[in-house]
């Protein structure tokens, strides 16, 4: 009877065993599962072995079949199951979730700013103890109101530890937080990364910051540490801007209570992309001195305008033998002389505009436009000088070199700044901003007629002058609105009664396209050299 009993019970077992064993199987990298099936051996006679065999078989075909369910069950779970992004773990998970609510509230505190007052400089209770507080005030009003006396248990505690940390030891006397930021300048577009330090005396908790940032710049991303918090912040437009202020809240060791410190972020320089720019139409009278652009006088460069007769001291080496041999006679190579062209970028402030189509600023367009053309000049060893009409005047003397471009852009950020001093004439433009015979290039959008007045003293001066016309946003008109149909119309026609006056003086006026290369409205000025006023 026993040994009976041992072969039911591991006949019994056997289909769990065999359960569990496909489970094991399956669980390979094709998650398919495994069926074996118990065949009787060829040639055996039937008798009570065989049948015991056959009852076996069915019960191993039942596990067969009762696992198969449970594992397709399981498949059809885990396909259901969202799955985890690769790399991704449930502290990252977290740190994401923590930096986005970071730079959400921070987003918040720049809409609204900082409160004008300092923080507070004493120890004040945090959140935890405010919950803690709860606790226990609730559970020990609730005692005897209830007549439940297990509630002062739970309100004692809460109690006992606030009672362990009211002394506040090891808490910090002296905090005190400072930030860096690299690079302090650069273009648009690129990322700023910015270190606030705090430094203390004593032992501290988390940190946690509210971040609010002044215009021109957006939070990318947030990374808090022990003592330090790193933020990424984005420079969106070109200009000088203040990066804000940061409140950081430090917590003590037990969490219990904070401070709260404050911080500024400085300033930042912001240079616009220059355009994509490689022409350099040249005036018809160039200074003397060596650069790159030929000339019609005779000189040392290296391009051959033509042969005249032998003078003696010539060089044998610059002998012309074919008309030498031709003429009878010695005939040397006369070169074209090489000189650098003088060029002022005048940029038009009055007035900035923005399309309503695509969000573009007149403004930016401009210095984005004038920082490409001021850079072709430079690289072939021009000089390039700088006067800015609109608020007030600035203007930089002509200059060569990578430095000049920086000193350029760097006087024309606050321009954003200098439109709100506005002045009811345009002052006269001094002589020094204006070389003799240099190539005036004046980026404006045409929209305020005091500048007419500005491009004429230009043309009085006998400076040849070339206007390059930014486009302003069409003003954009209702179905239907007839008067704004007129309005349009009559901005149209005053836009183009501007362009036939300059046209008038002898002035060219070219179309910019932003996002397509200056070169493109550059080009038709190269058919012949630019020439001044009387």
């Amino acid at each position: 009877m026993s040994a009976e009993r041992s072969s039911d019970a591991t006949a019994a077992d056997r289909p769990g065993q065999r359960a569990r064993r496909l489970a094991a199987q399956s669980a390979g990298p094709d998650r398919r599962p495994v069926r074996r099936l118990a065949t009787p051996a060829a040639g055996s006679a039937p008798g009570p072995a065989r049948n015991g065999q056959a009852r076996q078989g069915d019960r191993t075909r039942q596990g067969d079949r009762t696992a198969a369910r449970t594992l397709t069950r399981s498949t059809e779970r885990t396909a259901e199951r969202p799955a985890a992004r690769p790399g991704t773990t449930g502290p990252d998970r977290a740190a994401n979730r923590s930096a986005a609510r970071l730079v959400a509230r921070s987003a918040r505190a720049t809409e609204a700013g900082l409160p004008s007052t300092p923080p507070s400089p004493h120890w004040r209770p945090g959140e935890r103890t405010l919950r803690l507080l709860t606790v226990a005030v609730t559970a020990a009003v609730a005692a005897p109101a209830t007549g439940h006396a297990w509630l002062l248990a739970l309100a004692a505690g809460p109690a006992v530890l606030l009672a362990l940390a009211a002394p506040g030891r090891g808490r910090p006397s002296r905090l005190a937080a400072e930030s860096t930021a690299a690079p302090r300048r650069c273009l648009e577009g690129e990322p700023i990364t910015v270190r606030i330090t705090v430094r203390h005396d004593g032992r501290i908790g988390r940190l946690d910051p509210t971040v609010a940032l002044g215009p021109g710049v957006a939070l990318s991303a947030v990374t808090v540490g022990a003592t330090e918090v790193d933020l990424v912040v984005r420079a969106e437009r070109w200009g000088r801007w203040t990066l804000g202020s940061v409140d950081v809240d430090v917590y003590d060791a037990a969490g219990l209570t904070r401070r709260t410190v404050r911080t500024d972020l400085g300033e930042v320089d912001v240079f616009p992309v220059p355009g994509a720019a490689r022409l350099t139409p040249i005036p018809v009278r160039l200074p003397e001195r060596l650069g790159e652009h030929t000339t019609a006088q005779e000189g040392t460069g290296v391009e051959v305008v033509g042969v005249r007769p032998h003078v003696p001291g010539e060089r044998q080496r610059r002998i012309h033998w074919p008309s030498t041999t031709r003429r009878d006679a010695v005939q040397i190579n006369q070169f074209a002389a090489e000189r650098a062209a003088d060029a002022v970028v005048l940029l038009d402030t009055l007035a900035d505009f923005r399309d309503a189509a695509t969000g573009l600023s007149s403004l930016d367009e401009t210095l984005r436009a004038a920082t490409g053309l001021t850079r072709a000049y430079l690289r072939r060893h021009d000089r390039v000088g700088l006067i800015a009409v609109g608020g007030k005047l600035r203007w930089l003397t002509a200059g060569s070199g990578d430095r000049q471009f920086y000193r350029m852009v760097e006087s024309v950020l606050e321009v954003r700044q200098d439109r709100s001093h506005r002045a009811p004439a345009v002052p006269r433009l001094p002589s020094a901003a204006l070389p003799g015979h240099a190539l005036v290039y004046a980026f404006t959008s045409l929209a305020d007629q005091r500048i007419l007045n500005v491009l004429g003293h230009v043309r009085d001066r006998g400076n040849p002058l070339v206007v390059v016309e930014i486009p302003a946003g069409e003003p954009g008109v209702e179905p239907g609105d007839e008067i704004g149909a007129v309005a349009r119309r009559l901005w149209h026609a005053e836009r183009e009664a501007m362009r036939s006056a300059l046209r008038a003086r002898g002035v060219p006026v070219v179309r910019h396209v932003p996002g397509e290369a200056l070169d493109l409205a550059l080009a038709p000025l190269l058919r012949r050299r630019m020439g001044g006023g009387a």
